[in-house]
């Protein structure tokens, strides 16, 4: 068999020195992105694998770094699968560890992991104190000698989404686009307040609905209000059979694709045509969406895409470098059946 790739293979393939090479593969020294980019891509190309044990020995890096996450859901193993992809790809071998308890108990766990220098950084998704944290203010270009702590605020103490994964910003899209269609009259279907992400999509519908009542052009618009509060699918159910019977013509802006589906169904119940009598939006991209009657119009939220960026973050904060930026929301509409014809955007299947 031939003998493994070497470092000074990748030099020679990539046409810089070794030197770079240790620089890119490391962290350490000076040099562009670009650069070490270019050189750790020609370095999964050979499939070369540096000698972490050694790294450490002779630099006090260990090429390791760690998630710190809650109880396992989909959400956060899709958001661990994007956090995964960057620290590969940055050279890193990527840990997971799994904390419960209370903020307390997860701070000490975590100032644990990286007393233990094992790990040049620590990604926690979870809530912890602050004095735990890599100072963000520290000036760049200077790599702290200790392990490296970053929080992203992408779970809450019950790995509920928050920060970014909470963004409510489609749901003006929402309004916005249904009230350019002609309708005039709304209603938003709640989840629970206890999650940030239904506080904020509430929020949201308000403050677009305000904005719509308040043009020229569209002082018509009524919003029957805010219902439900839960995310039981029947609790939706009941709350449109709780509607008067001069509702519709209604667009249902829902909380999430749970609840939308029991407003169709207590649509349908009442006599009243979707997308016909009444339009509904939900939230999460749930497979089942696709194959309701009508389609279901909804937001999908790219997980593995928040995963990405929360790690950028960690690999710039363990090679002090700036930290990329924020980026565009990571949700997007997927629009479908349930809104009907809508200029300018073609259902989805």
């Amino acid at each position: 068999m031939p003998n493994p790739p070497t470092s000074r293979d990748v030099a020679r393939l990539a046409g810089v020195s070794q030197t770079t090479v240790s620089y890119a593969l490391t962290g350490r020294g000076t040099i562009s992105a670009a650069t070490r980019a270019h050189v750790l891509e020609v370095a999964a190309s050979v499939g070369y694998r540096p000698n972490l044990a050694a790294r450490s020995m002779r630099t006090r890096r260990t090429g390791r770094l760690a998630v710190v996450s809650g109880p396992t859901l989909d959400h956060q193993v899709r958001v661990l699968a994007g956090a995964g992809e960057v620290a590969a790809a940055a050279g890193y071998a990527l840990e997971t560890r799994t904390v419960d308890g209370t903020v307390e108990e997860r701070t000490a766990r975590v100032r644990e992991l990286a007393a233990a220098g094992e790990h040049e950084g620590v990604l926690t998704l979870v809530p912890v104190l602050p004095d735990v944290l890599t100072d963000p203010a520290a000036p760049t270009g200077e790599r702290p000698e200790r392990t490296v702590v970053v929080a992203e605020t992408t779970f809450d103490d019950h790995m509920r989404s928050v920060g970014d994964l909470a963004d409510a910003g489609p749901v003006a899209e929402f309004v916005e686009t249904l009230l350019a269609a002609g309708h005039r009259r709304f209603l938003h279907v709640a989840g629970s307040d206890q999650y940030a992400s239904a506080r904020a999509r509430r929020d949201a519908y308000l403050a677009a609905v305000d904005r719509a009542a308040a043009g020229p052009a569209t002082r018509d618009v009524v919003s029957l209000g805010v219902v439900g509060g839960t995310w039981s699918p029947e609790d939706a159910r009941r709350a449109v059979h709780d509607l008067p019977s001069d509702a519709p013509p209604l667009a249902v802006v829902a909380a999430n694709d749970l609840l939308a589906a029991g407003v169709l169904r207590g649509a349908a119940e009442r006599g009243w045509s979707a997308p016909g009598d009444v339009v509904v939006t939900g939230w999460d991209a749930a497979e089942m969406g696709a194959y309701l009657t009508p389609s279901l119009t909804t937001v999908d939220v790219d997980f593995t895409e928040a995963g990405r960026r929360a790690m950028q973050r960690l690999v710039a904060a363990v090679r002090g470098e700036e930290p990329p930026p924020r980026g565009a929301a990571v949700a997007r509409i997927v629009w479908r059946e349930s809104t009907g014809p809508l200029p300018g955007h073609r259902p989805a299947r």
